[in-house]
């Protein structure tokens, strides 16, 4: 296995689909900018995030929302060219998606393991006291 941690932003809306086994996998891509000194590029990643997870998430990937993923590191080729793929086992969202009615970011605060965590006030209850 070749576990790979990304951090990026989605670069369109997650589409969730059902295989002719009938499981779900959702399905979205995350751009990750490379530098190089003056020069720099973007790496593309397809992921895809297998049942009732991927299912839950797919609201909060939406174009331009920061996410980190991991999971396992693979390519596929299609037509000559060779795509990094991503078969993810967590996904942390970070924010900076599209904007709702209210003016707050879709997204949050959510990972994986808790697709709820996204209502979550973001100050600190405590600050520690600097002597």
């Amino acid at each position: 296995m070749k576990n790979l941690t990304i951090a990026g932003g989605i670069g369109k809306d997650a589409v969730t689909r059902t295989t002719q086994g009938g499981d779900k996998v959702t399905g979205f891509s995350v751009a990750v900018e490379e530098r190089n000194g003056q020069d720099k590029r973007t790496l593309w990643f397809d992921c895809s995030l297998w049942g009732r997870r991927g299912e839950a998430l797919a609201q909060y990937l939406t174009k331009g929302t920061r996410v980190t993923v991991s999971g396992d590191l693979s390519t596929h080729e299609h037509e000559g060219r060779t795509y990094l793929t991503v078969r993810a086992n967590d996904v942390t969202l970070q924010g900076g998606g599209q904007r709702n009615d209210s003016g707050s970011a879709a997204g949050g605060a959510a990972t994986g393991s808790a697709p709820g965590r996204a209502d979550y006030e973001d100050s600190i209850p405590f600050a520690p006291q600097v002597l």
